[in-house]
């Protein structure tokens, strides 16, 4: 099957073919969120990957190249890859979404300078975002989206064979399509508390203005924080609507990929 053979035959064989089917869902599992964030060991990766090809690997009748480390056999393998990485990604998309609000939101309120290291991507990020990322793994997980999309990433051996794995320029442009809404709920969860900032903003200004004595930063931080707190506290339910549907499109996005 690769130039190599060890003797064990048939037992040989299942192993190369477990290892090629792998490979898709080791590259879906680390583009996504919940799976690929560094705090989870690459050891605990590599034994989901192996119990999810188990039940491919019997389910379906997907069988590995001829010659796995042949031309045609790489080929095959990063066209595995591509799938897996496309799967994943989606998903990273619907969760940097809240993140990309909760950079809005801190700039308005002056909490800027309030970062930690975001756990999924391993960079800075507003304090509020690790607050937005908690609420949407919550949610994610409350809907089982992510058995849906361990689902998802079974049915893909159905819609793209191993062979057949280049996705073509109108799936990669569902794929940016997905990221343009993405920036779209964004702005959408970001508007009710930055439309309440402004009107502090502009209301702090006025005073500024009519008595000049008053410290406009000793007014108007202290005011921006507790307006954008309460704010956060109101538009609490709209914030859990949007990322259900987020969550339900992202999903959504997903199968829509591997449609014809």
């Amino acid at each position: 099957m690769i130039g190599l053979d060890f003797g064990f035959g048939a037992l040989e064989q299942e192993f190369w073919r477990l290892l090629f089917v792998m490979t898709r869902i080791g590259a879906a599992l680390v583009a996504a969120p919940l799976f690929g964030t560094p705090s989870v060991p690459p050891q605990l990766r590599v034994v989901a990957a192996g119990a999810i090809a188990v039940l491919i690997c019997a389910w379906t009748p997907v069988q590995a190249p001829e010659a796995l480390l042949s031309l045609s056999g790489l080929v095959s393998v990063a066209g595995e890859v591509l799938v897996g990485l496309s799967l994943g990604f989606i998903l990273q998309l619907a969760f940097a979404a809240p993140v990309l609000a909760a950079e809005i939101i801190s700039g308005s309120m002056g909490m800027s300078m309030a970062t930690a290291v975001d756990p999924n991507s391993g960079a800075q990020s507003p304090a509020l975002g690790q607050y937005f990322s908690v609420v949407v793994t919550l949610i994610f997980l409350a809907l089982g989206a992510h058995l849906q999309w361990f689902s998802l990433v079974v049915e893909s051996y159905k819609a793209f064979p191993p062979g057949q794995t280049w996705l073509g320029p109108e799936r990669f442009a569902e794929i940016a399509g997905f990221a343009t809404y993405m920036f779209t709920t964004a702005v959408m969860i970001a508007l009710p508390v930055s439309l309440v900032l402004l009107i502090v903003q502009v209301v702090t200004g006025v005073l500024s203005r009519s008595a000049p004595s008053l410290n406009l930063f000793a007014l108007g931080l202290p005011a921006g924080v507790l307006a954008g707190i309460a704010a956060l506290l109101i538009s609490a339910p709209v914030l859990t609507d949007l990322v259900v549907r987020l969550s339900a499109d992202a999903i959504g996005a997903t199968s829509d990929l591997m449609k014809p």
